[in-house]
C-alpha cells in the first residue's frame, strides 16, 4: 500500500521537508510486493509518513508494538473533524459523518460504538457461529462438486469468493439474485480510487434500502430483519437511526465476506508457493485451526486498518503525529514484526506454528466482530480443498498473478489452478 522508500522510487517530500521525512507513496507495484516492501519500511522504523492511493496523506504504522498502541490509543479516534482539512484536500469522504460508510460501528467512538456493536453482537457469538458449520460445509462441498472431476479453474471465481458471499447473504437474508451485485459493489466501495466507487456505493445503499423496506413488510428469520426490528421496535438508546440501520447493514455485507474472500485467496496462494507446507497440512489436517492463524499472520486480507484521527499531538513509535494527523495501521506488516511464541522466523510460513500472534482482526474495541465466522469459514473451506482436491497446483506462474491494486484489501484477483477432485463423503 506504499511505494518503495529508496530515493528515486516513489518518495515524496511533504511540505518541503527533508529527504529523511519523505512520504512513501502507494502504488500497485508495492501492493503486489507488499511483504518485502513492508520489511524495508520496518528496517527504517515503526512509523512513516505516507500517501494512500486516494491521495490522502497519513502516518503509516508498520511495527507491531506501535500498531497495538495505535489501535487502542485514546487520542487516536474515529471522529474525523480534527483532520477535516486533510480529508478535504484529498476529496476524501468515506469516513465523514452522514455519508459514505458512516453510521456504523467501525467508524464510531464509544459510547456510540458500544451501542451499535451490542445490537448485532448476538449474531456472531461462538455458539451461534458454530451452528452455521453444517451449512458452511455443504456450501463448500457444493462448490467443489460444481467444478467437475478434473481440469482448470480460477479458484477465486469458483470457490474462495462464492463461499463467503453465500454465507453472509444467507445470514443477512439477501436473495440469491442480488449476490453478484453485492460482490461487485463491495470491491469498489472498499477502494475510494475505483472508477465505480460512487456508483457502487449508491447501488449498495439503494438495494439495501429496498431490502429493508421488504423486511419491514414481511420480516424473516435473518439478521437484516433483526436490524429492522432494532430500528422500528425499540425505544431510547437501543434504537437504531435509519442512517445507522443502512450503515450497519452495509458494514455487515462488506466485512462479512470481502475479508474472507481474500483470506482464502491469500492462504491458497501461500500454500501453492510453499508446497512443503501444503504437504504438511494434508498430512496433519487436525492442525488447520492453528494454520488459519498462521495464514492470518503471514498474509492477511486487510492490509491496513480503517483510519484514525489524532485528537491531539500523539507520540507514536518515536514520531510525533500532530493533531489532525491521519493514522493507518499496516496490519499485515505488524504480523511479520510480532514476536512469536515459538521463537521462529516471522518471515517464514509455518502451518505448524503454535499460537501465531497477529493483529489481523484488529485490537481493542474495534476487534473484528465476525472473527469467529471468518475462522469457521477458513477452516471449513481450506479443509474441504485439502480433502476434495488431492491434486492442486498453479496453472500459471505465481509471479504473474494480479493483485488488488489499491485500497485497504490485499488478495489475488484470480487464482488459476489445475486440479483433480475427489467425491464428497455422504
Amino acid at each position: 500500500m506504499t511505494e518503495n522508500v529508496r530515493a528515486g522510487q516513489g518518495t515524496r517530500t511533504a511540505g518541503g521537508g527533508s529527504p529523511d521525512d519523505a512520504a512513501v507513496v502507494i502504488s500497485p507495484a508495492f501492493k503486489a510486493d507488499a511483504p518485502r516492501q513492508y520489511a524495508r519500511l520496518r528496517a527504517l522504523g515503526p512509523v512513516h509518513r505516507a500517501v494512500l492511493s486516494s491521495g490522502l496523506e497519513c502516518w503509516l504504522v508498520v511495527g507491531y508494538e506501535a500498531a497495538r498502541e495505535a489501535l487502542t490509543h485514546p487520542a487516536l479516534r474515529k471522529d474525523p473533524r480534527p483532520a477535516a482539512a486533510t480529508l478535504a484536500a484529498a476529496g476524501y469522504v468515506l469516513n465523514q459523518p452522514g455519508v459514505g460508510l458512516g453510521g456504523q460501528m467501525l467508524e464510531a467512538d464509544a459510547p456510540e460504538h458500544t451501542r451499535l456493536r451490542k445490537l448485532v453482537s448476538g449474531a456472531f457469538t461462538p455458539r451461534r457461529t458454530a451452528a452455521l458449520a453444517p451449512r458452511v460445509q455443504r456450501i463448500a462441498d457444493d462448490l467443489i462438486d460444481a467444478l467437475g472431476p478434473a481440469g482448470e479453474t480460477d479458484l477465486v471465481a469458483s470457490f474462495t469468493a462464492p463461499l463467503p458471499v453465500t454465507v453472509i447473504a444467507e445470514l443477512l437474508g439477501i436473495p440469491p439474485e442480488h449476490r453478484e451485485d453485492f460482490r461487485r459493489w463491495t470491491s469498489d466501495v472498499l477502494d475510494v480510487t475505483a472508477a465505480g466507487h460512487a456508483s457502487s456505493l449508491a447501488g449498495l445503499h439503494g438495494l439495501l434500502g429496498e431490502l429493508v423496506a421488504a423486511k419491514r413488510r414481511r420480516p424473516e428469520d435473518d439478521l437484516l430483519s433483526d436490524l429492522v426490528a432494532a430500528r422500528d421496535e425499540r425505544d431510547g438508546e437501543d434504537r437504531l437511526s435509519e442512517q445507522e440501520l443502512i450503515g450497519t447493514a452495509t458494514l455487515l455485507v462488506i466485512a462479512g465476506h470481502e475479508t474472507t474472500v481474500n483470506l482464502l485467496g491469500n492462504a491458497v496462494h501461500a500454500l501453492l508457493r510453499h508446497p512443503e507446507q501444503l504437504r504438511l497440512l494434508r498430512a496433519r489436517p487436525q492442525s488447520l485451526p492453528g494454520a488459519v492463524e498462521e495464514f492470518l499472520r503471514y498474509d492477511t486480507s486487510v492490509e491496513h486498518s480503517t483510519l484514525r484521527y489524532a485528537a491531539e499531538d500523539v507520540r507514536l513509535g518515536g514520531r510525533v503525529v500532530p493533531r489532525g494527523g491521519v493514522v493507518a495501521v499496516a496490519l499485515s506488516s505488524a504480523g511479520h514484526d510480532a514476536p512469536q511464541a515459538d521463537g521462529g522466523d516471522p518471515a517464514a510460513l509455518d502451518v505448524a506454528r503454535p499460537a501465531a500472534r497477529h493483529l489481523s482482526f484488529g485490537h481493542g474495541i474495534h476487534h473484528c466482530l465476525g472473527a469467529p465466522l471468518a475462522r469457521l469459514e477458513a477452516v471449513t473451506a481450506l479443509g474441504t480443498l485439502l480433502r476434495r482436491l488431492p491434486r492442486l497446483e498453479p496453472a500459471v506462474p505465481l509471479a504473474e498473478l494480479a493483485w488488488i491494486p489499491s485500497g485497504m484489501m490485499r488478495g489475488p484477483l484470480s487464482l488459476p489452478v489445475r486440479y483433480e477432485a475427489a467425491p464428497a463423503p455422504r
